[in-house]
Order: structure tokens, then C-alpha cells, then sequence
């Protein structure tokens, strides 16, 4: 088999699947001949798109690809297979599942952890009343007003598209347009439409907060999901012939790096003081942020970033009531009930039921990768590589581990 036949056969794999799962196919801008070709044949059934995925699998050992399209393709292809076995019945645990799709062995947090990170958020958040009260007081009051969200999202935008373009090249014709909607089960949505072009719907359901909505407009936009879409179309599909870049699917490696990336975005392009940054500009809209309470806010909530992992594998691995669900929630991540709930709706969604451990388990790879970075380079150049080349988790694994073990020799040699 040759390669463009192998990658077309990957193509077709995914566009396939998509007619079986709404919404499995995120985004498609190859060949609009191979998706009107897929609309209409007859659906495929489960177990034959199962064995597609693994001819493909055995064929791609001796397909001429360089190494990394090759890493690419055989994890997207096990995670497409491990979907179409679940389609057509198989009994697969949840956590095969999980390490299927991304890569990843997923395990319950730390509840000492999450002990440690209430201390650190009782001893920011002085006063009277329980924690939860305390923390749900400060979250109302840093509330961006409805009226007020489509502006306080496009200043923000502005600001980090300025940021980013003069860090990573952007295509001149690029843009995002943004929506404000109601009634779905995530906070924001990045719809890459192709031709360096983005919609991003924001859920103003959840009621953003000043000090959660520059993560979101990083995270979904610069330089998170439009920026990665808009480099790796311009480079690897345009300049370089990578087809398989030109589909995005659920479920599997590419998410979990595009979401731990994209989590990651604030970090990237403005670090430590964008509490102080993002007060500046709310300002100028009229309204007030403590930036600097919310920053160390943020930081130590960031102490229970495995919650909703642990909430997930309740669910999911351990067959917990919902109501067990939302009460863990409740307790660890001192949110309100409807807040819980809608997380809870999320992680019972079948297709995003295994999705939590994108942000969980992605954050703590990608972080982990970026801080393990030679002598000499520099943040930026480290996260272009995120966004420019076709990583997947167990390569990042591999390099972290490899990364750590290089500064545990020389910290002990330079100690001799």
C-alpha cells in the first residue's frame, strides 16, 4: 500500500465513524470529494470499520512515512478502532478506553492534594463563613454581567491575538468570529470552518468569570485551538502534504494534545501576571478585577485539577448514582450544585464521557514537557512546536521521562 493510499484510507476511517457518532468528526477541510463520497455510500457497520482500522494498522509498518506520521497515525488508528469495537458492543473498560483514545493510564488524585489546596484557597479568601461560601462569594463577584460577555471576550481576544501574531506567524487572512450561546454541556467550542477561519461559541450558561475568561479566549483561540489549526494547515497540510492533518476527530491522542496545549495558552503568551494584565483590560471596560488575588486564586484551585478525572472514573469505572457524583464534585471542587450538575452532564454525554482526562492528563503532559526544555530554549519555541508538528502523547512521554533523567545526571554531576 502506498502512503497517500494509507492516508486516505485514515480519512475515510474517521469520516465513516462520524456518520455513525454526531459530532465525532470536529473538523474536516481535505478533499470535499472524499466527504461527498462517504455521505453517500451506505453506513458501514460497526465491526467492519473496526477491521478497516486494524488492516490499516498492519499495513502501515511498511508504508515509506517518516517516523513521527507514522507514530501519528497508529495511535489515531487504535483510538478509531477502540471506537468502532465500543459501536459494535465490545465490552471495553473504561480505562482501556481512556488509554485507547489518548494515550494515557489514568488513576484516582490525591486527596491529601486536594486537602492541601483547600488550606492554600481558606488562606487566600480571609473572612467569615465556610470555605465554600467564601469561594462562591469571590466567583459571584468576579462575574462578568451578560450584557457584557461578547465585549469582555472580544477585548480579550484582541489583546492575545495581538500577542500571538507577533510571536507565531498567523496567516494575514485569519480570524475568529465569536457567539454567545446557551444550552450545552462545555463552556466554549472552537468550530475550525477551514480557510484559517474560526467559530467559537461561548456558553454563557455557566456565568464567566473575569479570572476564568482569558483562559477560555486563550484557550480556545490564541494561541490555543484556532492558532494550532490555522499553523498546522499552513504548514503541515499546505506546505508539507500531511493530509491527515486535515481531519480532526474526537476521541482521540490529537485531543488530549490540542486541549493540554490549549489549557496551556495563557501561560504561553503572557505567564506570570496576567491576573494584573487582564485587570488592565477589564478595566478599560468598566469593569473591576482584583488581578492579583485572582491569579494566586487560580493557582491554587489549580491543586484540584484531577478532580473531575476521579469524578469521571465514579461514573464511569466505579458505576457511582449521579447524585454520588455531583456530591464528590461538591465537596472537592467547592462548587454549587448547578455548577456540578452541568459537570456532570458533561462527563454522562456518550461522547464526551471519557473527554475530562484531555484537560486532566493533557495539562499535566504538556506542562510537564515544557518545563523539561534544553539549555538555551525558550518557552516560545518549545509551544511552536506544539502547535507545528504532529506530536502525540507517548511521544511527549518518552521525552519528558528522557528530559528528567538529563537533569537528574548533570544536577548530580555538577554536585561532585
Amino acid at each position: 500500500m502506498e502512503a497517500d493510499e494509507l492516508v486516505r484510507g485514515y480519512l475515510v476511517l474517521g469520516l465513516r465513524l462520524g456518520r455513525l457518532v454526531p459530532g465525532f468528526v470536529d473538523s474536516f477541510t481535505g478533499d470535499p470529494a472524499l466527504s461527498r463520497g462517504v455521505d453517500n455510500e451506505p453506513r458501514l457497520a460497526p465491526k467492519a470499520l473496526a477491521d478497516h482500522a486494524r488492516q490499516l494498522q498492519r499495513e502501515l509498518h511498511a508504508v515509506d512515512l517518516a517516523d513521527q506520521r507514522k507514530h501519528f497515525l497508529r495511535a489515531h488508528l487504535v483510538a478509531l478502532e477502540c471506537t468502532a469495537r465500543k459501536l459494535a458492543g465490545e465490552r471495553i473498560t473504561f480505562i482501556d478506553e481512556v488509554e485507547q483514545y489518548f494515550q494515557v493510564r489514568i488513576r484516582p488524585g490525591d486527596e491529601d492534594a486536594y486537602v492541601q489546596a483547600h488550606r492554600n484557597l481558606d488562606a487566600l479568601l480571609e473572612g467569615p463563613g465556610s470555605l465554600p461560601d467564601r469561594l462562591n462569594a469571590f466567583r459571584t463577584q468576579d462575574e462578568v454581567p451578560p450584557r457584557r460577555l461578547q465585549g469582555a471576550v472580544q477585548a480579550l481576544s484582541s489583546a492575545l491575538r495581538d500577542r500571538v501574531r507577533h510571536r507565531y506567524a498567523l496567516p494575514e487572512r485569519e480570524i475568529v468570529e465569536y457567539q454567545i450561546v446557551t444550552n450545552k454541556p462545555w463552556s466554549g467550542f472552537n468550530y475550525y470552518l477551514g480557510g484559517y477561519r474560526s467559530r467559537v461559541a461561548i456558553n454563557a450558561d455557566l456565568g464567566h468569570r473575569m479570572s476564568n475568561l482569558p483562559h477560555l479566549v486563550a484557550h480556545e483561540s490564541y494561541p490555543g485551538h484556532h492558532t494550532e489549526h490555522c499553523r498546522k494547515d499552513a504548514g503541515l497540510v499546505e506546505r508539507r502534504g500531511h493530509a491527515e492533518q486535515s481531519i480532526f476527530l474526537i476521541n482521540t491522542p490529537q485531543c488530549l494534545m490540542a486541549e493540554g496545549m490549549a489549557d496551556l495558552g495563557l501561560h504561553a503568551v503572557v505567564g506570570p501576571g496576567w491576573g494584573l494584565w487582564a485587570e488592565q483590560i477589564f478595566r478599560d471596560l468598566g469593569l473591576r478585577m482584583d488581578g492579583e488575588l485572582s491569579e494566586k486564586v487560580e493557582s491554587a484551585a489549580a491543586g484540584l485539577l484531577t478532580v473531575r478525572q476521579d469524578a469521571a472514573l465514579l461514573l464511569h469505572d466505579r458505576g457511582a448514582d449521579q447524585d454520588d457524583v455531583v456530591a464528590h464534585l461538591r465537596r472537592w471542587l467547592l462548587v454549587p450544585e448547578r455548577r456540578a450538575r452541568q459537570m456532570v452532564r458533561f462527563l454522562a454525554d456518550p461522547l464526551w464521557r471519557a473527554y475530562t482526562t484531555t484537560y486532566v492528563e493533557g495539562v499535566r503532559l504538556v506542562r510537564a514537557w515544557l518545563d523539561v526544555r534544553a539549555p538555551g530554549e525558550s518557552l516560545d519555541s518549545r509551544y511552536l512546536r506544539l502547535l507545528d508538528e504532529p506530536l502525540v502523547p507517548k511521544s511527549l512521554e518518552i521525552q519528558v521521562r528522557d528530559g528528567l533523567s538529563w537533569l537528574a545526571r548533570n544536577t548530580h554531576e555538577n554536585t561532585i
